[in-house]
């Protein structure tokens, strides 16, 4: 019976125990010491790091006016080159015989012209003398007019095809270095068909690619930071220069380039990879720890936050950014000078009194206001 009786003294301690752990006892539970902290004002997390390439601010695509057989080539990639040096060539056999063909019509239209000035002019004497018609004057001076019209259109075609002849031969528009080569000698290349890729002397900037999630984060102008793989832990500040009005429909991301300044532009090579962070055009002003972040009632993100004043778990819908390895700007909905309960939210219930400390462990007391005095009457 001993051993009856004093495992019933033990159930009802433990009813006892039970009893007060639930919500609904007599006895109300002791404040849940809660882990707080204030939203961190420019937080870094919101920068975004781009992937990019330098380039050449003026590319240009080198190709033939006419086409043809390539039969020799005299650069290579990576050859620095003048304006007006002679790249490549193509056979001009065609073209010398069309520019001879057309020499030949303009001899002959100058012969006919001539022939029909020296009409003219003796058709012109027999009219003055009366020993022609009218009528037949009016025909040999439309006749000269004729060859006169022949022979400028056969000059015309001469120097079509003097200039085709010229086209053969492929030289530099400008200073630069040739970044790429997309033909071979002995390849047959139609005209306008890029053979070259000519990167301009004229400034260096870094190629990059806008996602189309964040492309509103971004504008012509904004400043940015570029650094590069071969130089670690040094940055140079750029700024957008340009952003591409459409995506690609592909990678659905936007082309934009970034200007760099003349000392960084020295400094840097072509093709060289680099890094853009960028800091979200909407100034986000204010994050906190992931682990603050729990599901709002409807469905959306929420904070629990805590008045010094009234100590008791708020929640708190708010709009969230893009997620960081550690901490998330909060876009909307949260007050700057918020406490933010960051540790064990999800053991909150609405209305829950609390205890809030700091990391130091040490307890938020409220604000007292100052006390006003009057003065006696």
């Amino acid at each position: 019976m001993g051993g009856n009786q004093g495992r019933g003294m033990a159930m009802a301690a433990l009813a006892l125990l039970l009893g007060g752990c639930g919500g609904d006892g007599g006895t109300e539970a002791a404040p849940r010491p809660v882990l707080v902290e204030r939203p961190t004002e420019h937080a870094a997390g919101t920068a975004l790091a781009l992937a990019g390439e330098i380039r050449a601010r003026e590319e240009s695509a080198l190709s033939f006016r006419v086409g043809g057989k390539l039969v020799k080539r005299h650069v290579d990639i990576g050859a620095v080159v003048r304006r007006g040096d002679l790249l490549a060539e193509l056979d001009p056999g065609d073209q010398r015989l069309q520019a001879q063909s057309a020499q030949a019509q303009y001899a002959a239209a100058e012969a006919e012209l001539k022939r029909a000035r020296a009409d003219q002019a003796r058709y012109e004497r027999l009219g003055a003398q009366q020993l022609v018609s009218q009528s037949t004057l009016d025909a040999q001076t439309a006749a000269f007019r004729a060859a006169q019209g022949q022979a400028r259109a056969a000059r015309a075609q001469l120097d079509v095809a003097r200039n085709q002849a010229g086209y053969t031969e492929l030289r530099a528009p400008e200073d630069g270095v040739i970044a790429d080569r997309q033909a071979e000698a002995g390849q047959v290349v139609a005209a306008g068909q890029t053979i070259f890729t000519l990167a301009g002397d004229g400034g260096r900037e870094v190629a990059v690619a806008l996602p189309e999630s964040r492309i509103h984060a971004f504008r012509v102008g904004q400043e940015v930071a570029v650094a590069l793989w071969s130089a670690p832990g040094r940055r140079w500040s750029g700024h957008i220069r340009e952003i591409a009005p459409a995506a690609d429909r592909q990678a659905r991301t936007y082309a934009a380039r970034v200007a760099l300044e003349d000392a960084a532009a020295a400094a840097v090579e072509l093709g060289q990879s680099a890094r853009v962070y960028a800091a979200d055009a909407d100034d986000v002003a204010i994050s906190v720890p992931l682990s603050a972040v729990q599901r709002g009632d409807d469905g959306g993100t929420a904070l629990w936050v805590v008045d010094p004043q009234d100590p008791v778990a708020r929640r708190m819908p708010v709009r969230l950014g893009e997620f960081g390895a550690e901490r998330v700007p909060v876009l909307d909905g949260l007050p700057a000078d918020a406490l933010v309960v960051v540790a064990g939210g999800h053991l909150l219930r609405e209305g829950q009194p609390v205890a809030p400390v700091d990391r130091e462990n040490r307890p938020i007391e409220p604000r007292i206001p100052k006390p006003t005095t009057t003065k006696a009457r």
